[in-house]
């Protein structure tokens, strides 16, 4: 028989507190029909699919002519798969985690260190920063999507320290009109007085800061009630988060970091020391594979402010410099390609018009894994044993250097997302 190189997967959902709850969640959506066997739990958050290799929910393989049962196993019996080039570069490891993400309530405000940074981190806390390997990472809206990500423009965090008293208290006068003095002539002190603003909001002593954010609350509530306009203190925001997260410092955050919203294909992506909090909406994600997050607000996970402080870029942008673009192939007018500044991972959405019956899926020099958002088909390629039935959360591992044929049986076309290394 000839040795099968594309199977499909069985994946594993996380339950973190965050997650949309039951059948409200796409992960929850994408496992139910992937597999009619599936039981969705309606109280249960569903917040992330994750599909490849990681110790902590690594795939399993839904094809019983493979010995192996996890898409880890077979990938270190079988290192060829990934491609020569990404199994020298990443020592015979798959270097990303493809994930489908449902989010309901905010996620802690975060970063996420470079490689130089994981490995110090690693060495000094191993418990908290449990591998080297830095976490770049990207997010594709499947919904309408929110998040936090990157300083604001000065001018706009200025405008917030002089209409926002409560936020002013926290970060004290003297720094205040440093960052209010400092030149757009001079990015490095623009910088350095960012840096000192939002050291002291995170530093701020315990009793003060929930004094002010419930002062600033309870104001912002009473505006409201009465009907006036708080879009200029940024109030469904701040209501918002308060009510998910009540007394936690990361509701200041607001101030500081950009706002950002995607529609359905629009993507952001967070390199190494990026601030970002995701809000709401679901989104495919990809990342290296790491588990180093820094925290500092929005959580009741381990915070470490010292280090979140010090490491990250505060170069402000404006909100639409966050989006990232996707190129539509040259090759191929389905494809749009996500190929961001890093070496770990790209994603290619492939949006197939009801007019295409047959559509190929075509050859890359690396281990890619397909996940199915929409519409049916019917999968062929020389590297599986037999047809695959493919609908809305159907997941593929294909190994590099194969294909696989499509026969559309949707009326609708098809939109389907690839994950996979391109060096």
């Amino acid at each position: 028989m000839a040795e099968i190189r594309v199977f499909p997967l069985s994946c594993a959902a996380q339950s973190y507190s965050w997650g949309k709850l039951g059948l409200d969640s796409e992960v929850a959506q994408l496992l139910a029909s992937g597999d009619p066997l599936v039981q969705i739990q309606p109280d249960r958050p569903y917040a992330e699919l994750w599909m490849g290799a990681h110790p902590r929910g690594d795939a399993l393989i839904r094809d019983n002519r493979i010995p192996q049962k996890t898409l880890g196993q077979w990938i270190a019996d079988n290192p060829a798969c990934l491609g020569a080039k990404v199994k020298d570069t990443f020592q015979g490891c798959l270097p990303f985690l493809f994930k489908v993400l449902s989010v309901n309530t905010a996620l802690s405000i975060q970063a996420h260190p470079n490689k130089e940074l994981a490995a110090k981190l690693h060495a000094q806390f191993p418990e908290h920063y449990p591998d080297t390997n830095h976490k770049p990472e990207m997010a594709i809206a499947l919904t309408p999507f929110e998040g936090l990500c990157g300083f604001r423009p000065v001018e706009e965090i200025v405008c917030f320290l002089q209409t926002i008293p409560e936020l002013r208290a926290l970060i004290g006068e003297v720094a205040a009109e440093q960052l209010e003095r400092s030149g757009s002539d001079d990015p490095r002190g623009v910088s350095a007085a960012l840096r000192v603003c939002f050291t002291r909001l995170m530093k701020s002593e315990k009793k003060f800061f929930v004094d002010q954010l419930n002062m600033l609350v309870k104001r912002i509530s009473q505006e409201a009630a009465e009907g006036k306009d708080t879009s200029g203190s940024n109030g469904d925001l701040l209501l918002r988060l308060h009510s998910q997260y009540p007394g936690d410092i990361g509701c200041f955050t607001i101030y500081f970091l950009n706002l950002v919203r995607l529609e359905p294909g629009e993507a952001m992506f967070l390199g190494a020391n990026e601030p970002h909090a995701y809000l709401h909406g679901d989104c495919v994600e990809c990342m290296a594979c790491s588990d180093n997050t820094v925290r500092a607000g929005l959580t009741p996970k381990f915070i470490d402010v010292l280090t979140l402080c010090e490491m990250l870029n505060y170069t402000p942008a404006p909100s639409s410099s966050k989006i990232f673009p996707a190129a539509q192939s040259p090759l191929d007018p389905c494809v749009y390609l996500y190929d961001p500044p890093v070496p770990d991972f790209a994603i290619m959405r492939i949006e197939i018009p009801a007019s295409i019956k047959l559509y190929l899926v075509s050859a890359v020099d690396s281990a890619s894994i397909l996940l199915v958002i929409q519409g049916t088909a019917v999968g062929t390629s020389t590297a599986a044993a037999s047809e695959m039935a493919l609908q809305r959360g159907s997941v593929l591992f294909i190994s590099a250097n194969e294909s696989i044929s499509l026969q559309l049986s949707s009326p609708d076309g098809m939109l389907l997302f690839r994950a996979c290394c391109l060096l």
